[in-house]
């Protein structure tokens, strides 16, 4: 773990977060500046810059992570009407927190997007 890294923080609970889920391996909780009306992030416990830093070792984590998250849809009401799933590669892709981490976004209505 990187102790000047925020969501290294949340993972040892040293910085508040909304968790959805949390396991030995990986923790879910809500985005505090959301993109759209859900927007939850899926983190490993293992601080992992980004995807360009995975190694095979780290498959089954990443694996477990996927599969939650459609679980986590389904829990927050989503699976249904469609949600993305969202990994941002380095700044020039707009990762912010070198940490990896998924994205889980959805909940748009219906309405808006035949608007």
């Amino acid at each position: 773990m990187d102790g000047d890294c925020i969501f290294c923080r949340i993972v040892k609970g040293e910085s508040p977060a909304k968790f959805v889920y949390k396991d030995e391996d990986f923790v879910a909780f809500y985005d505090i500046r959301p993109s759209a009306p859900v927007h939850v992030l899926l983190v490993p416990a293992e601080h992992i810059e980004s995807i360009n830093s995975v190694e095979e070792r780290h498959g089954r984590v990443i694996s477990k992570m996927v599969l939650k998250a459609k679980v986590i849809a389904r829990q927050l009401g989503i699976a249904d009407s469609g949600y993305k799933l969202v990994i941002n590669v380095g700044r020039g892709a707009g990762q912010i927190v070198f940490h990896l981490h998924i994205h889980l976004i959805g909940g748009w209505s219906k309405e808006k997007d035949e608007n």
